[in-house]
């Protein structure tokens, strides 16, 4: 016997529904899909991805653009295998197969306390039965860029 999934409807808006700031990343996420289909049938290239992420972080407000530019520096410099593109809306860093290695999510987009850095299942981060995948940033002192500049390398190794 199936499970009726609880209603979104106005009317009926239950845990199950989702805010506009997510109904805005998935929409992105379409796009996305559909600019990645046309790219691809004309060879879209690495640039191309780097500057869809450098407009995506063009767009943040401060003090995150600021963060989102760093952290790119630091994967760029870090795992220059990985192919900037945007995900969801966010900048996000995939390997030869198209798979997102790691990716920044901003604090102002969904309006939460600090943005993250977070990486997917196709990061190299395997340590024991458990490990963390997604890290919360305030600020990048050198201590956490050399932190975050060890986690790409070991995501990619």
């Amino acid at each position: 016997m199936s499970k009726r999934k609880e209603s979104t409807t106005p009317a009926n808006k239950g845990s199950e529904s989702f805010s506009e700031a997510e109904i805005a990343a998935m929409k992105e996420r379409a796009a996305e899909l559909k600019a990645e289909t046309r790219r691809s049938r004309s060879k879209k290239s690495k640039a191309n991805g780097e500057s869809d992420v450098l407009a995506k972080i063009a767009e943040m407000p401060e003090p995150e653009r600021s963060m989102a530019m760093r952290l790119h520096e630091i994967i760029k410099a870090n795992a220059p295998e990985l192919s900037p593109k945007t995900w969801y809306g966010m900048p996000a860093y995939a390997n030869e197969n198209g798979k997102v290695v790691c990716f920044f999510q901003s604090a102002h987009k969904f309006d939460t306390r600090y943005a993250t850095l977070g990486f997917n299942d196709s990061a190299n981060l395997d340590e024991g039965a458990m490990w963390p995948v997604t890290y919360a940033l305030k600020e990048l002192t050198e201590a956490v860029e050399e932190k975050i500049a060890a986690l790409v390398r070991q995501a990619v190794s």
